[in-house]
Formats: structure tokens, sequence, C-alpha cells
């Protein structure tokens, strides 16, 4: 877990490249492979630019996803006040779920099946980023992929054994948005939701039984 990553210096957030991609690190020369299941969860400072060093697009596109938690609602922020009254529950946390458990739930992943139509949507969409004149750099391969892994995981959660297309619009915008450059840096964050909600309603969506399997 890093917190706030965009206040550690580039060198420091470099050194999870290997760690993400090769699931393993190298310190003077060894190497060491690190222990499944093994995964990066980052939070980002939005506000503050002073003492901030923004990711790189390399960096980046090894984030499966990009995702704005947002603020509380009232009832949320009232249930939270409550709650720390008396105690702190980080002093209480416990795991609510087992390494083995977690490698069970992936490998279920690899079983939900994805229609061919659907495979050129996704491919479609993936494009459409790289063709756009708004857009300095589209998509990368790596993030296809993700899109692919990260609509099977959304149906698996949604209890189904295949995709449908409402999965993949459902995570197209975590997966796909952070991995663009939009040629206006002005806001860019949020031009580059807007263009992948938009490419989702352009975009011809295949009519078919998604549980047909070919």
């Amino acid at each position: 877990l890093a917190d706030e990553i965009n206040r550690a210096t580039p060198r420091t957030q470099s050194s999870l490249l290997e760690s993400m991609e090769e699931k393993q690190i190298t310190v003077d020369g060894t190497t060491y492979q690190l222990e499944k299941p093994f995964f990066v969860i980052a939070t980002e400072n939005p506000v503050e630019t002073q003492g901030t060093f923004p990711l790189p697009e390399a960096q980046l596109d090894r984030f499966l996803m990009k995702l704005s938690v947002g603020l509380p609602s009232k009832e949320e922020e009232v249930q939270m006040m409550k709650r720390f009254m008396k105690n702190s529950p980080l002093e209480t946390i416990e795991s609510v779920i087992s390494k083995e458990e977690i490698e069970a739930v992936r490998n279920k992943v690899k079983d939900i099946y994805v229609h061919p139509l659907l495979l050129g949507y996704m491919a479609d969409l993936v494009k459409r980023t790289r063709e756009d004149s708004e857009v300095e750099h589209g998509v990368s391969p790596r993030g296809t992929l993700y899109l692919l892994h990260a609509a099977r995981a959304y149906a698996l959660i949604q209890g189904r054994d295949y995709v449908v297309p409402e999965d993949i619009k459902a995570v197209a915008v975590g997966v796909l948005a952070h991995r663009i450059q939009m040629r206006s840096m002005t806001e860019s964050g949020q031009k580059a939701i807007n263009f992948i909600k938009s490419i989702l309603e352009q975009v011809p969506l295949p009519t078919e039984s998604w549980n047909s399997r070919i």
C-alpha cells in the first residue's frame, strides 16, 4: 500500500515498476520473488502540487484501474463520527480473506467466458483512443488486456460465468481513462474520463446471446 504515491520521488516510484510487472524485486544484484498474491494499491493526493511528483505514463499503465473515492454523504459522515466516538476501528481491524481464497477467486476469473464479438468490441474501444485527434497517446496493449481482465472479474462479482456488454461499460472508465494523454493538458484527467464515456456511447455494440460458446 503506497499512501500518497505522488509524494514519493521519481526514483522511489520507479522502483515499483519491477515489482508490479515481474512480481519480483532486485536489490544489490540479487533478485527476490514476491509471495503470491502480490499487488500494489496506491492513493494519490489530488489537490497539492508542491512537493509532489506526477507518475510517469509507464507507471500509470501498470495500475489496473484508477478510481476516485470521492467524499462521504452526510449520512456516511455521521456514521463515521459515531464509529470513532470511543474507539478507532483501525486498531481492531482484522483480515476478511486469506491468501489462498484470493488465489482461488483469481483462478475462477480465468474461467469466465467472453464472446468473440465482445473481444472485438473491446478492441474497437481501444482503437478509438489511438485514432482520435484529441488524444496525444492512446491506450496501450497492456490496457487492452486489463480491460479484458477487469470485465471478467466484474462478471464474476455479478454472479455470472460469462461477460455481457454492461460489464465492459462498468469498468471501462476506471481501466482506460488514466492510460490516455489528452492533447490539452487543462483538466486533462476529467477530459480523459469524458472522452472514454463518449466513445462508450459512440462505438457500435454487437447484439448476441453472450453466454453462447463458439
